[in-house]
């Protein structure tokens, strides 16, 4: 029987947060002369805390659900078929590992295991070429910028390196503030080095020469392997580039957690010390940027992707995905689905594989996705054969953005998602444009008084009115995208915004003040949990566990505790 040879723990956020560290610690007290290490993000987030037993004869066993007792701690040890992981079939058929590769399969912070599985041999290739062969390589790539819009990456590099000035100056956004996104965290918390190296032969290629990371505040891990990997870099050398006399600058800049900062001029401004606003354009970032500097920003998974297409090669990269949509994308998997996390697929998979084969939903459970972020759309069900590409999902109203992407399964109301996303982007807009400032308010306020049942015809007509012009006349990417939620669900779901103004009725029985909470009395078995439950003493455990919804705030702390579920949501008794 093979023995073991190194144990692997994941301890990126998603295996911190569900307990990861007390199996790091337990394992190490048992292990021995075993060698226990820390390692990234494995993708599914679903089952963690996971582990990885690499054997002696080159093979690895899996463990899934793990916890600190003693029980799985000797399990594992003895290599005990209890709560072993088999990775799903038809995600691994499905998915394809090029960006994502090394995630959650060493320990992030070596440098010398990064080497030793390939790492840095793309930047030695890079600075074998002239940094005129590495633009056109991008360029031949077909690699598309993953952190919205899809602007093509060789050709904002070919923009910097035509500039003639001595000092030019390259971004990575890190800002990642999508609610449900966590690719690019995962990315920097596993695998920095190959953040950097894509880094390093974008300064090579463009002749930048300071290099900003800018990370917001909320990702300590993320910023933590970031800093120590920078310096590991700088003791061997890395960041004096071929043909330079003096080393790169790279500075980690943590954000405040503005959403507009994931804009490029709010990040430039940021950056300089000013508040964090978008300014008009032109002049673009590469003309004027940073302290008036020809300045390029790509996201993390964009620098990520760099040292794949010099491993294998721009007319490999290039095969994988669509016509206009070359390479793998990463995708935050998130919402109502089975099996969330972290996956890479193709360029041109189908959202309905994604949502079934590889999130585990079933079909007929789930209503639409929400892609792009809260400035994304919302797509049906109907639509989930779409490849997902930037032009198709573009047609259908809604953006690839970053990379989150949230099911919504069919106990969701269309009409409070607009009005949820509407109030994050109204909430985030930093006031400089009349478009954004004031029109998404008047969005979301139209859109509170349809889920308060206070809604009207009118305030349908006026969110098709008014959000066109919203999306010509902002002056930045927030403002521009801000309305897409409400027109893609007005554009799919009509019927739930008619029901809402007509018939006072919210199908999903999600909007609190088109809902009644009742309970069944032939399923209660007067526990009294709900009534100790219920905050603002609503149920009255005399009158026959009656609920006043007068006084009920619809917290759902009462459906939560319920035993027999006997207490549920129910149409509004004045509903007509």
């Amino acid at each position: 029987m093979a023995e073991m040879k190194r144990i692997k723990v994941g301890t990126a956020s998603c295996g911190i947060a569900a307990g990861a560290k007390a199996v790091l610690d337990g394992l190490r007290a048992k292990a021995g002369s075993v060698p226990v290490d820390e390692v990234g993000c494995m993708g599914h987030c679903y089952t963690e805390p996971m582990v990885e037993v690499e054997l002696n004869d080159g093979s690895s066993v899996f463990y899934a659900g793990v916890n600190g007792s003693d029980k799985d701690i000797d399990g594992i040890l003895s290599l005990s078929d209890n709560k072993r992981f088999t990775f799903p079939e038809k995600r691994s058929k499905l998915e394809k590992l090029l960006v994502t590769r090394l995630a959650g399969r060493i320990n992030p912070v070596s440098m010398d295991e990064y080497k030793a599985n390939g790492g840095f041999s793309a930047l030695a290739k890079a600075t074998s070429m002239s940094p005129e062969e590495v633009v056109n390589e991008v360029l031949a790539s077909g690699l598309r910028g993953r952190g919205g819009a899809g602007f093509p990456t060789g050709r904002k590099w070919s923009f910097l390196a035509a500039k003639k000035e001595a000092d030019k100056v390259l971004i990575c956004n890190a800002d990642e503030g999508d609610p449900g996104a966590f690719m690019d965290r995962s990315m920097m918390e596993s695998v920095p080095y190959q953040v950097l190296e894509g880094m390093l032969i974008g300064a090579y290629a463009t002749g930048a020469t300071r290099l900003f990371i800018y990370c917001r505040a909320e990702y300590p891990l993320a910023i933590k392997h970031l800093n120590i990997a920078i310096a590991e870099m700088k003791k061997a050398g890395l960041n004096l580039l071929p043909g330079r006399t003096t080393p790169l600058e790279i500075t980690i800049k943590e954000g405040a957690g503005a959403f507009v900062c994931g804009e490029e001029t709010a990040m430039i401004h940021s950056l300089e010390g000013k508040r964090g606003t978008p300014r008009f354009r032109p002049p673009f970032p590469t003309d004027s940027g940073w302290n008036g500097l020809p300045t390029a920003i790509n996201n993390v998974e964009t620098y990520a992707n760099i040292p794949v297409i010099f491993q294998i090669g721009a007319a490999e990269y290039s095969s994988i995905g669509t016509e206009k949509s070359k390479g793998t994308k990463i995708f935050a998997l998130a919402g109502d689905v089975k099996t969330p996390g972290l996956v890479e697929v193709p360029m041109g998979i189908t959202l309905g594989e994604i949502v079934y084969d590889i999130g585990g939903a079933e079909p007929g459970t789930v209503k639409a996705v929400q892609t792009g972020g809260p400035s994304g759309g919302c797509i049906p069900a109907s639509e989930f054969g779409v490849k997902i590409d930037y032009d198709s999902l573009g047609a259908l109203g809604a953006i690839m953005g970053s990379g989150g992407l949230i099911v919504i399964g069919n106990n969701r109301c269309m009409v409070e998602t607009a009005r949820y996303f509407l109030n994050f982007t109204r909430s985030e807009s930093c006031g400089k444009c009349t478009f954004c400032r004031v029109g998404t308010t008047r969005m979301y306020e139209a859109l509170e008084r349809i889920t308060t049942g206070k809604g009207s015809m009118a305030d349908i007509e006026f969110l098709e009115d008014i959000a066109p012009k919203i999306k010509k006349g902002a002056l930045c990417g927030l403002g521009q995208t801000a309305p897409n939620p409400a027109l893609s669900t007005l554009r799919y779901f009509r019927n739930e915004y008619l029901a809402h103004v007509q018939d006072h009725v919210c199908e999903a029985l999600a909007c609190p003040a088109l809902v009644d909470v009742a309970i069944d009395p032939s399923k209660c078995i007067q526990c009294k949990l709900c009534v100790k439950t219920c905050p603002v003493g609503a149920i009255d455990p005399v009158n026959n566990f009656s609920v006043d919804n007068s006084k009920c705030t619809k917290c759902n702390s009462c459906i939560e505790v319920c035993p027999k579920k006997a207490v549920s949501r129910v149409r509004k008794q004045s509903a007509k």
